[in-house]
């Protein structure tokens, strides 16, 4: 498994205004429909209900926020960079500016896992970070995302 079986080019966007996480949510539930035919308000009840859990912020700027959906038959992702850093009660309390989602079958088990350790370690890489943060074309931030994890298996 690498990034580019998860992530669609489409799915990689970068957003200027996103001034909550509700409405952070209902950007990454209409890009998920967008480029996967994703239901966006089962979508967002998903993300929204996960956070409850406790929050996806895991620092230094990064989110992974996930959900498992109905309907789905593999794991996708939906990439973000914001220009603008969000509050969202990230573990460090700093600001996030990197978001990455997962959406998952409702009974995928271990393969979401998978994806979530992958994404997790492609974005604790400082380096790729950086790329990704002086970039702000779609294309190129998927380029940095999908090189970042090129032959690199999920544990």
């Amino acid at each position: 498994m690498d990034l580019s079986t998860l992530l669609k080019p489409v799915a990689v966007k970068v957003l200027a205004n996103v001034t909550s996480k509700k409405r952070l949510f209902q950007d990454l539930a209409e890009i998920a429909h967008s480029a996967y035919g994703l239901d966006a308000t089962q979508t967002i009840d998903a993300l929204q209900e996960r956070e409850t859990l406790g929050p996806t912020g895991v620092g230094h700027g990064v989110a992974l926020p996930h959900a498992r959906l109905h309907g789905l038959k593999d794991v996708v992702g939906v990439f973000l960079r914001l220009e603008k850093p969000l509050d969202f009660d990230a573990v460090d309390r700093l600001p996030v500016d990197l978001v990455f989602a997962l959406f998952a079958p409702k009974d995928s088990g271990v393969e979401h896992l998978k994806a979530l350790a992958l994404v997790s370690r492609t974005l604790r890489n400082a380096e790729t970070c950086a790329k990704l943060r002086a970039n702000s074309d779609p294309a190129a931030l998927h380029a940095v995302l999908t090189a970042a994890t090129g032959g690199v298996q999920a544990a």
